[in-house]
Parts: C-alpha cells; sequence; structure tokens
C-alpha cells in the first residue's frame, strides 16, 4: 500500500510555491539488464520513498507511487539499502527528474533549466541490486571552491589524484562548489568523476544564481547538475540527509551589473524542508544511524552571532532527531575546523549531545599561499589546518571521522612549535628572521622562562587530550586556548602576493599551549606529544628542542 503522511496536503498547500493539481506516477524497479528503462520481467521495489520535497509517499508491492506535484517539481528518490542508482559519466547519481514546463526563468547570468514540456505519463527510477556492507568508508569534502581554471588545476593534483583507487563507496561535497563561476561545472564535475566512486553534492553559498529576485529560483544552475537542493538517501544501517540551509535574501534594489546581488543570505533550513524530512523521518527506525550533511554550521564558536555562518532555525531540526540516539551532522563553509556538542541548553532533548562537525576544506585559504614545487599554493586554513579532506568511517551505527591533509601522510595530524613571547607576531619583528625561524625548536637559555609550547591538532576540539613530555620524563597536560595560530600568521603576513586579499588569520579552536620548564639546560631534547582526538583515536609527534648559551 502506499503510504502517506496525512497533513503533507495542508503543508502543500500551505508552504508550496505555484501549487498545482498534477500527479506524478510511476514505478521503482529492479534494472536486471541495467538499460535505464522498465523492462517487461523487470519486478518492482516495495517501499521505496518518493517525494517532491514536500510530499513523501512510498511504492507499493509492485514498485509503482503515485504523489501530488505543484505546476515546477524535482521528483526524487530516497535510495534504499541494497540498491544502487545509475550514475553519469561524472559518477553523478541519477535519483531524481525535473518537472519545469516553462524551464528557469530568463536573465539569469548561468544557465539553469531547459523547459521540460508536460509531465510524463511514468516517471520510473531504475534501481540496480547490490549487495551493501554496514561497514564501509565514505569521503566528504568541503568547499572545493575554485574562483579560476588554473584553481581547477589545483584540485585536480592536490586531491583528486591522490583518492583515484579509494575504497569508499562514496562521497559527498559539503557546498562551495565553486567560487561564484559556475560555468566551471562541467570541468569540475569531469575532474571529479575521475575518483570513480558515486559522487553526492550539497548547495553551498556560492552556488547562487544571484541575479534571481529570491530564493525560489536561486539554485536553478546547481539544479541543472545535481537535482534535488535537499534529498536523502540509504547506505549500509545508515541513512544520509543532505539540507540545504542557504537561503538567499534576493537580488535587491542594488546596482543591476553587480552580478552578486545586494541581498545576502542567511543561514537556515526552512519550513518546507523541516516539512519534508520530519515526514522523511517517519520511515525510519529510531536506532538508525542519521547523518545529515550542510553547507553553513549549524552553529560556531568562532563566529557566534554571524547570521551567515550559525543556523537560525537548528532548535527545529533538534525537535526533529530528538530522541534518535545515533545522529552526526557535518558542515563547511567557515574554512576554520570545529567540533560543536549540543545539548538540552541548545534544544537537544538526547539522548546524549549531538556532535556537529566542521570539516577541513579542499580549497583551505581559498587557494592561498606560496607554491609548492608542483605549482600548487600550500593553502593552510586561516586558523592554521592544513587543506585536507575526511573519511568518514561507518560500522553499523558506530561513526568516525579521520582528516586527511592533501599531499601528506595520513599521520600528519599536527604541528609543534615554539614560542617565545618578546619575539612579536608583527612584519617589523618578522624582518629580521628566516621564515619559520621565530618559532623553531632553538632558542637560547635565557628565552626559556619566556617560551611556550605550541600543538595545533588540526582535527582536534573540546574533548581532544594532548600532552607533552621531554626527553623520557612524564607526560604533562596542555591546556586548549582560543588564539590564532602563529605559523598561519607567518605565512600570511611574508605570502601577500600570492593570498586573496580578504585573507587574515583567526583564532583556532584546536591550539594547545604549555609552558616549557623554566629549568632547561643548556643542551638537545627530545619533545613527544600524545593527543587523543573527538574519537578516541591517539596520534603522536615529535620535535626536537635545541637550548644553546648565547
Amino acid at each position: 500500500m502506499v503510504r502517506n503522511i496525512a497533513w503533507a496536503g495542508l503543508m502543500y498547500v500551505l508552504l508550496s510555491p505555484g501549487a498545482g493539481a498534477e500527479t506524478a506516477k510511476g514505478r521503482v524497479f529492479n534494472d536486471l539488464n541495467g538499460n535505464g528503462t522498465f523492462d517487461a520481467g523487470e519486478p518492482g521495489i516495495a517501499g521505496v520513498r518518493v517525494s517532491d520535497g514536500i510530499n513523501v509517499t512510498q511504492s507499493d508491492a509492485q514498485g509503482a507511487y503515485s504523489l501530488e506535484i505543484g505546476d515546477e517539481a524535482v521528483i526524487f528518490v530516497t535510495k534504499p539499502r541494497g540498491y544502487g542508482v545509475p550514475v553519469d559519466k561524472d559518477q553523478l547519481p541519477r535519483f531524481y527528474y525535473i518537472h519545469q514546463p516553462n524551464g528557469s526563468p530568463s536573465g539569469l547570468r548561468y544557465p539553469g533549466i531547459e523547459p521540460t514540456g508536460p509531465l510524463p505519463d511514468q516517471i520510473n527510477f531504475p534501481m540496480i541490486q547490490r549487495d551493501e556492507p554496514t561497514s564501509f568508508e565514505a569521503v566528504l569534502i568541503a568547499d572545493p571552491q575554485p574562483q579560476t581554471e588554473i584553481e581547477l588545476d589545483f584540485i585536480r593534483d592536490d586531491v583528486v589524484t591522490e583518492l583515484i583507487g579509494t575504497t569508499a563507496k562514496f562521497g559527498i561535497t559539503m557546498g562551495d562548489i565553486m567560487f561564484d563561476e559556475m560555468s566551471l561545472f562541467p570541468r569540475y564535475n569531469a575532474i571529479m568523476g575521475q575518483i570513480g566512486i558515486p559522487w553526492y553534492n550539497v548547495p553551498g553559498n556560492h552556488e547562487i544564481n544571484y541575479l534571481a529576485e529570491g530564493n525560489r529560483y536561486a539554485r536553478e544552475t546547481f539544479k541543472r547538475y545535481f537535482g534535488p537542493r535537499y534529498y536523502s538517501f540509504e547506505y549500509g544501517d545508515a541513512l544520509f540527509v543532505m539540507l540545504d540551509n542557504i537561503e538567499y535574501q534576493g537580488n535587491g534594489e542594488g546596482d543591476p551589473g553587480d552580478v552578486r546581488g545586494t541581498g545576502g543570505y542567511v543561514a537556515n533550513i526552512g519550513k518546507v524542508q523541516l516539512a519534508w524530512l520530519k515526514q522523511e523521518l517517519e520511515f525510519v527506525e529510531e536506532e538508525r544511524l542519521i547523518f545529515v550533511g550542510m553547507h553553513a554550521p549549524l552553529a560556531s564558536y568562532l563566529s557566534p552571532d554571524a547570521t551567515g555562518i550559525n543556523t537560525a532555525d537548528r532548535r527545529e531540526l533538534f525537535k526533529l532527531l530528538s530522541g534518535r540516539p545515533n545522529l552526526y551532522s557535518v558542515a563547511g563553509h567557515t574554512h576554520t575546523t570545529e567540533h560543536v556538542y549540543f545539548g538540552k541548553e541548545d534544544g537537544f532533548r538526547g539522548p546524549g549531545e549531538f556532535h556537529h562537525h566542521v570539516l577541513s576544506t579542499v580549497s583551505g585559504s581559498w587557494w592561498s599561499g606560496p607554491f609548492d614545487e608542483r605549482g600548487v599554493p600550500t593553502t593552510d586554513q586561516r586558523d592554521g589546518t592544513p587543506n585536507g579532506y575526511h573519511i568518514l568511517e561507518i560500522d553499523g551505527t558506530d561513526l568516525k571521522l579521520r582528516y586527511k591533509a592533501a599531499g601528506r601522510s595520513a599521520s600528519y595530524q599536527m604541528r609543534i612549535l615554539f614560542d617565545v613571547a618578546f619575539h612579536g607576531l608583527t612584519k617589523d619583528g618578522m624582518r629580521d628572521f628566516r621564515t619559520g625561524e621565530l618559532f623553531d625548536g632553538r632558542m637560547m637559555k635565557d628565552q626559556v622562562p619566556a617560551a611556550e609550547i605550541l600543538v595545533n591538532l588540526f582535527d582536534g576540539g573540546p574533548k581532544s587530550i594532548v600532552e607533552f613530555r621531554i626527553d623520557e620524563g612524564e607526560f604533562l597536560p596542555m591546556q586548549r586556548v582560543l588564539r590564532k595560530d602563529p605559523f598561519i600568521i607567518e605565512v600570511f603576513a611574508r605570502n601577500e602576493a600570492t593570498k586573496k586579499s580578504w585573507l587574515e588569520a583567526t583564532p583556532s579552536s584546536h591550539i594547545y599551549a604549555a609552558d616549557l620548564p623554566d629549568d632547561l639546560e643548556v643542551g638537545v631534547y627530545t619533545v613527544s606529544i600524545r593527543a587523543q582526538d573527538e574519537f578516541g583515536r591517539v596520534h603522536h609527534g615529535h620535535a626536537v628542542l635545541e637550548i644553546t648559551g648565547g
């Protein structure tokens, strides 16, 4: 029997733009011959959710569905566990049908949807049956954000080539796929397709059609390439929910030649999307792992009042998710790395805390910084984290992430610095020192009382534990401090010509500090770091400290 949520019709009338009276029909089927067409003898698949982003229904015992839609809709399926959906030549999943009879509005800077004409009699969704393990990996990236053709080269050479051959089952990009220049989509998609795994995408604030009058048609180019702006899919025992929490405020009354508009955007999920999610979750067992991906963070320690960073209606999301024991969410957007935990005071009623992870970005500091031997910018983030990505590890309902710095060993998880307070972090002070000398492991004995050891644990957070020891002494605690990474301050100060003009170092949420013992004598020492991250993994780092007599 086809199941519909009873109040969905009311929400449809109240919230959907331009509600119409058409009905989409079709079949979800096992595509035995792989030709993408529903052929005689191919069985339907029961219990698959079909939606237009407002209503949610399920296919019946024969795989048939019926769904009332508006005059425009993106009709999509939630890929069920044990099945795959077709992918195109660039490995983009094709799980949707766009119904837009008149196409996108005219006047958009980048092309949207061509007119699709009347609703077809049948909209069928092919599936490919397969074994899906409950233990698997996926690749998570945020903000690749190429602004030019050359920056596409950087993505290709710095990240894509090292991911080719991955055993991950799929990948997801958490928005800011582009940096406004959406004509780069075809080449970008072709490059990402070389990784060889299905690749899902979430829209960010740099995939907005800025000449659109408001939010309704602000995603036309994104839709052209990727389909619905929010959706879900299953893999193994997990449900993956991809949300669009960037709400465009419209082009405004400013200069009509301003291609980025004047209305700006806020971080907000919105009533329609939340109503869809409420229905979607009605079909999902309480114990299932729910993974939620979005572009803007739900909240940020570093910018707690910024309306373009902190999601305004996150408490409404928490209402929908509260009571589920296996939850995790990720975002990008800030080009910093954070772990945020929500509890009852934030509107999440448990059980436990809701862990939200702001991921490291592929573009780092927007492809800024000195070039390496390949001609690729070193592009460390403004919190000192090297550009990179994360590997999601799922085992049933258990989840962990591991951070990977692009072009670096998997063990590269921290930076160790020695800071002498009176050096000062100014260009004038840096003038008389070679690059890196201010924070290296050599100092005079008289400097030791003013010196401290700093560790940037790249994916650290409030529950991480960092300790240090000198030679074979006991491990001593380091304290998490909110401060800028001296390394990135120096990199930006010395490389004005190769950094984006707006870029500045920002406080980091994963710097750990401790005073060096004042009684260290002249000599050479090994400083060892032992760090336990938010997932309980232990990382080790070492530095050599030289204390001289003059």
